[in-house]
């Protein structure tokens, strides 16, 4: 079993092309069902998740592939990149 807290020390690679997507900065959680929905990671050129570009991964728990000592190995599509909605003005 892991921890949300654990998350954060495992690299992302995409299994599709080997990309590597970055290290989870936050994870998305179903109040209601207790489960874990999906793992967020910084979009390329964002430094500790703050400063940079506006996009954000996020890749629901079905993509998931495979959850190792440290590494998420995930299905990746351009579908789950979003706009951080907390630098919109």
């Amino acid at each position: 079993m892991n921890r949300t807290s654990d998350f954060r020390q495992k690299e992302v690679i995409n299994i599709s092309d080997g990309r590597r997507l970055g290290f989870v900065c936050d994870v998305e959680i179903n109040l209601e069902s207790g489960k874990l929905d999906a793992i967020v990671i910084p979009g390329e050129g964002r430094i500790f998740g703050f400063f940079g570009k506006d996009n954000e991964y996020v890749i629901p728990w079905s993509k998931i592939k495979k959850i190792g000592e440290d590494i998420i190995l995930v299905e990746f599509d351009e579908r789950y990149v979003r706009r951080d909605y907390r630098n919109n003005t």
